[in-house]
């Protein structure tokens, strides 16, 4: 449910504009380096109030209240917590009765029988990917010297992301964005065959981000074009470097000490400044809903940095289980 991993486990919790969000992380090794201020650096990424984002700027100041001592990880329970500061429930109220096209307000009322929390978005909303840039951060550590790099390349279907910005900007619209990630420095071995393949594991992490609506590993779609001479990846040397890397460092499964390549699409915010159409169901009929409130016309402007960190949580929990599986052999 709110939960990911088998011995890097990570589970979130909070709503927007609730008194704080945070994350629990169990099965952290002990003896990291770790202080609050190691987490700046990814939350300054993923910060809004840049040109594109939303004008709600949260100080995002985090506070470890358990399993660190002495600037050390402990081995119990890790977790972090941040206070909610800048909120407007009130911009809200509205979206109880007309649901926005396109998120999740209509699907949550219906499956918690209207006892869910709308404000902004409530648990649905991408304030909560906080927690998974902090243990990310922390994830990060425990993979070096294995690298995740992630590129925003391409923003409402143009590659000169600035301009499309501006241009959804003055249309009152939003647009969406196509994010690269590079895993780089990869071990052999991670994985496995059919449930828990490499792949599987980072595209189930990847589609927990709000807004992912899809992901393309190496060659991806353009696979199904090509034939079997060209797709194969030769392999060079007895350490498994290839010529090409159309497989996405992966094969059965199970990394293959490649770099792992992939590309996530991201769509267009739902809350936008236009009017829309939309069943309002204390008129019991489609009416007009005009969005208030602070949003985001570029939202993949700032999951870069999220995508890294999920992707980092994954390897992370892959490494130890293989680490724990070699101790057993």
């Amino acid at each position: 449910m709110n939960s990911f991993g088998k011995m890097f486990r990570i589970s979130i919790f909070g709503e927007s504009h609730g008194i704080q969000i945070g994350i629990v992380i169990d099965g952290c090794p002990a003896g990291i380096v770790l202080s609050e201020d190691d987490l700046m650096d990814d939350f300054a990424r993923r910060r809004a109030g840049g040109r594109g984002t939303t004008p709600r700027v949260e100080p995002d100041l985090p506070r470890i209240v358990s399993g660190v001592f002495r600037g050390k990880t402990t081995g119990a329970p890790l977790t972090i917590v941040f206070e909610n500061t800048n909120i407007k429930s009130e911009d809200y109220g509205n979206l109880w009765d007309q649901p926005r096209p396109g998120h999740a307000d209509y699907t949550s009322q219906q499956k918690y029988g209207g006892y869910n929390d709308p404000r902004g978005g409530g648990h649905f909303s991408g304030r909560i990917t906080l927690g998974i840039v902090a243990a990310g951060v922390i994830a990060k550590k425990i993979i070096a010297p294995t690298t995740v790099v992630t590129t925003l390349v391409e923003a409402g279907g143009s590659k000169d992301i600035e301009d499309a910005v501006e241009k959804a900007i003055a249309a009152k619209d939003s647009i969406g964005g196509i994010i690269e990630c590079r895993c780089t420095h990869m071990p052999v071995g991670l994985g496995e065959p059919f449930f828990d393949s490499a792949e599987a594991l980072i595209a189930h992490m990847i589609f927990a981000i709000p807004a992912t609506r899809g992901i393309e590993f190496g060659s991806g779609f353009k696979s199904a074009a090509m034939k079997g001479s060209e797709h194969n990846d030769n392999i060079l040397n007895r350490n498994g470097g290839t010529a090409t890397n159309f497989a996405s460092g992966i094969n059965g499964g199970i990394t293959n000490g490649n770099d792992i390549v992939f590309r996530v699409p991201i769509k267009p915010t739902s809350s936008i400044s236009l009017p829309q159409e939309t069943y309002n169901f204390k008129e019991e009929s489609v009416s007009t809903l005009q969005i208030e409130g602070r949003h985001d016309v570029c939202i993949a402007l700032r999951i870069p940095v999220v995508i890294e960190c999920a992707t980092a949580i994954v390897l992370a929990d892959l490494m130890l289980q293989e680490q724990l599986r070699s101790r057993k052999i």
